[in-house]
């Protein structure tokens, strides 16, 4: 079952690197690139199965509900900023660049949260 884990654990880092990655292609002329949004909504629902999975057991690492709290907050934050913008791109409405760019530093808080939260 760790296999099962492991995969689905590849599809989270795989939905960060399409937000992180999708963010500096498009950090010159700030827009929304449609690889952050499904980035973003990879991450919500890996991220999900992969705490159930902990918590059934799957892995040999259970995290802690603080740590799993902040990060739900921060990735939703990231999938609801990037559904904003863009809609608000696919409608030709204007929309403050600098969404795009929080879209793309609140995923890197995501990850540093990962890696640094002890």
């Amino acid at each position: 079952m760790s296999f099962v884990f492991n995969l689905v654990l590849v599809l989270h880092l795989l939905g960060m690197a399409a937000i992180v990655g999708g963010w500096f292609v498009v950090a010159r002329s700030p827009r929304i690139a449609e690889p952050i949004v499904w980035g973003a909504r990879a991450q919500i629902l890996t991220g999900i199965i992969l705490v159930g999975l902990a918590e059934a057991g799957w892995s040999d690492h259970k995290p802690a509900s603080a740590w799993v709290g902040v990060k739900l907050v921060v990735a939703l934050a990231v999938v609801a900023l990037s559904e904003i913008t863009r809609a608000k791109n696919k409608r030709g409405e204007s929309f403050n660049p600098n969404l795009v760019h929080a879209v793309g530093a609140l995923a890197v808080v995501n990850v540093l949260v990962a890696a640094l939260w002890t």
